[in-house]
């Protein structure tokens, strides 16, 4: 399995996203091996905008396994900004809270965005 960010399903379900990005997404989807958080959800839906689009968000909300957020994933996240910080960099809540539930879930994470590269070396 492998949580995918919201960085990665905007690519995917975007007519014109990078091909790349969009090629690992259909194959995770396609094989049953992606989940997602309710984070990478919430993300996603504060983005959407016509009827299609909220459509295409409630159809993959029956499809994709969630993963659940407990109070320990909450933490985790906590001592993830705070290693961020000693370490002079910054990352959005969202992508520390979907880094601490897929370390907590062990799943790999598919993500298109630079902040997790650096949040794997914390």
């Amino acid at each position: 399995m492998k949580m995918v960010d919201s960085s990665s399903w905007v690519h995917a379900l975007r007519r014109h996203g990078d091909e790349t990005a969009r090629e690992r997404v259909r194959i995770l989807v396609t094989s049953g091996q992606a989940v997602w958080c309710a984070a990478v959800r919430l993300e996603l839906w504060a983005g959407v905008g016509a009827d299609p689009e909220r459509q295409m968000l409630k159809d993959l909300e029956q499809r994709i396994p969630e993963l659940a957020i407990n109070d320990g994933i909450w933490q985790s996240a906590c001592e993830l900004a705070d290693r961020c910080r000693k370490a002079g960099k910054r990352a959005p809540a969202s992508d520390l809270l979907i880094t601490a539930c897929a370390r907590y879930h062990d799943v790999e994470l598919e993500a298109a965005d630079a902040h997790f590269d650096f949040l794997k070396t914390l």
